[in-house]
């Protein structure tokens, strides 16, 4: 099968297509073959060795296709169904395995473009929005990065959930993007603590869901309600630094978490309702992005352009 694999660290240059054997899936795994692979920024840390990886290395680890073969002990997933998942292995390849309890059987109702970009972004956007804080009604949230992935499919599974949604952005081009996905009120970053407390009339968002981190923490922090949370699932602007456990009582009794998707995906029961409930939000009318679709052997073209951070929306590799 052809594969993407990488021998030495560095740029996009590095990702070379090559000829090597097809898996064989073990007790408890199956066989994939690729419809969809999702190119992910964690790609490009393995491939410039930012995340220490063994070479050489086959990347990817979202993806969609259909089963081929099953292992032992595989009972709720068969040959011929679609799957999806977030936890494949080499998914940037014409073949890949997953673990059966990571794969997620594709409605014939979602097309292999929503299912492979859907996994990573989606699931994120699901538990922020359904377990980390649980949004309804009276929710006013803001989120940051309103036009990215995540962002994108925050605001919107919000939206059909009637929160109020204030969304942030770099540009004016990605704040029509936001009010188009559907957020009420779009600011840039710049003084956005004030802002935000303006619109609610003084007593600030119940959650700020922030993905960039470091320049933006102390204004989320100013911006949410008393006991309000603030949620950091992210550091685009750098790691926020250590602070005083005291700011937090000082500004309001608030919390502050840092989650992470592998935390809100215990068991495949989580799994397979995170899942449903995106695939009933896709039949309400969610919009999943596609930015771009590439053939597998251009994978390099593809990080390229996700590291120009120009695109809006899922990056795809198709065998």
């Amino acid at each position: 099968m052809r594969a993407i694999r990488i021998h030495s660290h560095g740029g996009p240059e590095v990702l070379t297509s090559e000829e090597i054997g097809s898996p064989s899936p073990g007790p408890g795994q199956v066989l994939v073959a690729t419809s969809r692979t999702g190119v992910n920024f964690i790609e490009t840390y393995q491939r410039e060795g930012v995340y220490d990886v063994e070479l050489p290395f086959l990347p990817g680890s979202e993806g969609t296709g259909e089963v081929i073969a099953v292992g032992d002990g595989v009972g709720h997933v068969s040959v011929g169904q679609r799957v999806m998942t977030s936890q494949g292995v080499g998914t940037y390849a014409e073949e890949f395995l997953v673990s059966a309890d990571q794969a997620v059987v594709v409605p014939d109702s979602v097309s292999d473009d929503d299912a492979g970009a859907l996994p990573l972004q989606g699931f994120t956007a699901h538990y922020l929005t359904r377990s980390t804080y649980e949004v309804g009604p009276e929710t006013t949230a803001v989120i940051t990065a309103a036009a990215g992935g995540v962002g994108g499919l925050a605001i919107q599974l919000m939206k059909q959930r009637g929160a109020t949604v204030i969304g942030l952005t770099s540009s004016q081009e990605k704040a029509d993007t936001a009010r188009e996905l559907g957020a009420d009120h779009v600011l840039p970053y710049e003084g956005f603590a004030d802002a935000v407390l303006e619109l609610t009339g003084g007593e600030g968002a119940d959650v700020v869901y922030d993905s960039v981190g470091k320049t933006t923490f102390d204004e989320s922090l100013a911006a949410v309600r008393t006991r309000g949370m603030v949620v950091l699932f992210g550091g685009a602007s750098g790691q926020v630094p250590p602070f005083d456990l005291q700011r937090l009582n000082t500004m309001g009794s608030l919390y502050v978490t840092r989650p992470s998707l592998n935390a809100y995906l215990r068991s495949s029961e989580e799994l397979q309702w995170r899942a449903r409930d995106l695939f009933e939000a896709i039949e309400g009318g969610l919009r999943v992005r596609v930015g771009g679709t590439y053939a597998l052997a251009d994978a390099a073209s593809a990080h390229t352009a996700l590291e120009s951070r120009g695109t809006q929306g899922k990056l795809l590799l198709t065998p």
